[in-house]
């Protein structure tokens, strides 16, 4: 875990609402048939709406959290969908526990 890229990754409210987001996708996002989005994700496009940004700003941001391994991106057709990705969030957790 490279802790300074995600702590950059972090460094930005948009991201870090998209990290609260989808800690509990059900709530914040419409929820899609035929797509689990505790499994599979949520779309960009789903994400977009809900930031109120353009789409290259929105994919600019999940590519940086994905960067960091704090996203995890399932591609579906021509859709991709993200998730959080909880075995990173757990390490940076624990680090700064015994470490901060």
């Amino acid at each position: 875990m490279e802790n300074v890229e995600i702590f950059k990754a972090l460094a930005n409210d948009y991201r870090l609402q998209i990290l609260f987001w989808l800690k509990n996708p059900e709530k914040y996002f419409v929820h899609e048939e035929n797509v689990d989005m505790r499994e599979v994700g949520v779309c960009v496009g789903e994400i977009q709406k809900q930031l109120g940004l353009t789409q290259s700003t929105t994919s600019h941001y999940l590519s940086m959290l994905q960067k960091a391994n704090l996203l995890i991106a399932t591609r579906i057709g021509k859709w991709t969908y993200y998730r959080r990705n909880e075995v990173t969030l757990k390490h940076l957790r624990d680090f700064i526990d015994k470490e901060l």
